[in-house]
């Protein structure tokens, strides 16, 4: 029989996180999500199962005043839901429904991994679909994976992006061009932009310069006729390369399919394991044949219309 508790204390719950959360991916990283904590500064609500040997799964959790609810730590909310992916719930022995029942109030848990041995009190439903490219499927090579295209396609492809491939400079790891990034995604989306938060900019300004510092850091530029035509942020962790975010121009048609292909020859150049495109329903993602993933969703409570779908805003690509 475990024990259940309920941690608050910030120091207490970072040292639980790291000796709980394996460290897979990018987003199982507390100094990652630390960078978020720090600008949206939500309390902190790590719901704890303990045996004699300590704690053996943790369900950490943020408190949401807006929204008056819980969500996964650390609530970095854009349009009233969080906006970080692969967050893991507890998984041993059934105990996430003893776990959920300490919580003190209402849940809303969304980009959850889900395990086989996960054992929910509700039907965990999808919440958003993931969208993943891996070019070992392709021997790393570009060719192979143009044939998953029919014959038209590919060359309509081919033949929009040459174009603007003769014209193209590419510019990479320029952290000041993170700017050039936020102003065109602005530019394109308004106050539907996360980085119109100012919350979500200065999280976003404090992770760059962490994922710089330890070498993970990746931006790629596009420069046409001597504008800034494209611009991604992402990071390589353990093989993964993780698309964040980015912006374009859109006086440069067709630039989008042209960064995305970008990467997807790079990680075939480099012969990482996967690219995580993430979340978002943009629809070139199944155009080009990405593996889909689901995400899954965890809630006893709605929300309203002005938190509903993000659409093609969040996560990596771009809309032509």
């Amino acid at each position: 029989m475990s024990d259940i508790r309920v941690i608050n204390d910030p120091e207490r719950c970072r040292d639980i996180w790291k000796r709980t959360i394996p460290e897979e991916t990018v987003w199982d990283m507390w100094e990652f999500r630390a960078c978020f904590a720090e600008h949206f500064r939500r309390p902190l609500c790590f719901i704890t199962a303990e045996d004699g040997d300590g704690v053996i799964e943790v369900l950490p959790l943020s408190w949401i005043e807006e929204s008056q609810c819980y969500s996964y730590f650390p609530g970095e909310t854009w349009q009233g839901k969080t906006w970080l992916e692969q967050n893991r719930i507890p998984s041993r022995n059934g105990i996430l429904s003893d776990m959920l029942e300490f919580c003190p109030g209402p849940y809303y848990l969304r980009y959850l991994q889900l395990s086989s041995e996960c054992v929910s009190p509700a039907p965990c439903v999808v919440d958003e679909v993931g969208y993943l490219f891996s070019p070992a499927d392709y021997d790393y090579d570009m060719e192979n994976y143009f044939q998953q295209f029919s014959r038209k396609s590919a060359k309509n492809i081919k033949r929009e992006t040459a174009l603007l491939q003769a014209g193209a400079h590419y510019r990479h790891d320029e952290i000041s061009d993170f700017e050039h990034l936020v102003e065109l995604n602005v530019n394109n989306f308004g106050e539907h932009s996360y980085f119109y938060d100012a919350r979500f900019l200065e999280s976003f300004r404090t992770l760059i310069h962490y994922l710089n510092e330890k070498g993970w850091l990746r931006i790629t530029t596009i420069i046409i006729n001597g504008d800034i035509a494209a611009v991604d942020i992402g990071c390589v962790y353990r093989g993964d390369y993780t698309l964040l975010g980015g912006g374009t121009n859109r006086d440069y048609r067709g630039v989008a399919k042209l960064i995305n292909l970008h990467h997807m020859e790079r990680g075939c150049r480099e012969r990482f394991n996967q690219i995580d495109f993430l979340c978002g329903d943009f629809s070139w993602k199944q155009k080009f044949h990405l593996t889909s993933r689901p995400l899954y969703l965890l809630s006893n409570c709605t929300f309203g219309d002005d938190a509903s779908e993000d659409l093609e805003v969040r996560g990596a690509g771009h809309v032509e």
